[in-house]
């Protein structure tokens, strides 16, 4: 049964295996791809408020590999000041400015999968919609349980918190011109 429910600016639903998030992002569908395509404007609004993400890596094209590290430089996050969090995607497909198909996973500091952590396939998609631009991520784990370990440490309050950064960042960008 889907459980659908809309957690501060994005729309969740979960089906099996599925976890689909939506947003709606003021912003022509160009420049809300070009904040997951650029290595710069990515790493400047990627993570929870509160965190820097630093890009160790990244090739945006099929089988390139983007490996960052994601570090709490907020005091006010209490034990979480100071933790490191290793991402890496691998990606699959990508179709300018449409889509953006990647290998999702936990690694280390050099790049190896974390062991017990899930492996997700997620595939993005840009919607232009007259100025703005609705963005799904649908996000296919391998089990029931590889989606339930990633709700329990809060994938989607996640997701909606570094939605507002990239919000930020298109309002910035849409002033400079």
């Amino acid at each position: 049964m889907p459980d659908n429910k809309v957690t501060n600016n994005i729309t969740t639903s979960l089906e099996v295996r599925d976890l689909v998030m939506e947003g709606i992002f003021d912003g022509p569908r160009d420049l809300v791809f070009k904040a997951f395509s650029n290595s710069e404007r990515l790493a400047s609004w990627w993570g929870p408020s509160g965190w820097q993400t630093e890009n160790r890596e990244f090739n945006f094209k099929p089988d390139g590999v983007w490996h960052y590290c994601m570090r709490c430089t907020d005091e006010k996050q209490g034990e979480f000041y100071g933790q490191e969090s290793w991402g890496k995607a691998v990606y699959q497909e990508i179709i300018v400015p449409e889509k953006i198909v990647y290998t999702d996973m936990f690694a280390g500091e050099e790049g190896n999968s974390a062991g017990g952590m899930p492996v997700t396939l997620v595939t993005m998609t840009f919607v232009e919609n007259g100025g703005y631009t609705k963005l799904i991520i649908s996000s296919r784990f391998a089990s029931v349980e590889g989606l339930q370990q990633l709700m329990g440490l809060g994938v989607v309050q996640g997701c909606a918190s570094q939605f507002y950064r990239l919000d930020d960042l298109l309002e910035r960008l849409q002033q400079i011109g």
